[in-house]
């Protein structure tokens, strides 16, 4: 197996996913596609927190970037070693991925949070009557409750595609970027 290619295939999902935490987060700002709820700021109060465009968007785009970078890394030395460069490369991405875990954290959380506050023209009423009782913007229940799920599920799996390449990057630390012979590099 080689960890090197299979962090670059995290990479790739989690560049995907991340870029898809940005658009759900910038479209909660616009229900119903008008910008005068935000500029009036009728919105949730976890809607400003920028989950979906920090947490699970951009401190998810810095760990894709080192895992899609790593299977083509040239670097041939580790504090003077040149053996151990790929194997350092590759430990060095378990600290990315903690980055990862936080940011999808941070999504899943607040994430969580907005579908357990809802929408704020609904604080007025209780969690039960929602659905008939916010009217104004026109079908903002379902608009919060579809992006934050969303946002929540995109974190999930951001989450756990970050766990895989903690569990990757120390495999592939410990055996070299890849352990068969033929895909060996060799500096």
């Amino acid at each position: 197996m080689c960890f090197g290619r299979c962090a670059r295939c995290v990479g790739y999902k989690l560049l995907i996913l991340a870029l898809l935490c940005i658009v759900a987060n910038t479209l909660l700002y616009f229900p119903n596609g008008e910008t005068r709820f935000a500029s009036e700021h009728h919105l949730g109060k976890y809607v400003e927190c920028l989950h979906g465009i920090l947490g699970g968007g951009l401190l998810v785009l810095i760990p894709a970037a080192v895992f899609i970078g790593l299977h083509n890394d040239d670097c041939c030395g580790c504090f003077g070693h040149e053996s151990c460069g790929k194997s350092c490369a590759m430990l060095s991405s378990v600290l990315a991925a903690f980055v990862g875990i936080l940011g999808s954290g941070y999504c899943i959380i607040i994430s969580a949070l907005g579908l357990s506050q809802g929408p704020y023209w609904c604080y007025l009423f209780p969690m039960y009557t929602w659905w008939s009782a916010c009217q104004e913007p026109q079908n903002i229940v379902q608009w919060n409750v579809t992006l934050f799920s969303i946002l929540l599920v995109l974190g999930g799996i951001e989450f756990i595609l970050c766990f895989i390449q903690i569990i990757n990057g120390i495999l592939g630390g410990l055996c070299g970027l890849c352990c068969s012979d033929e895909e060996a590099y060799v500096c």
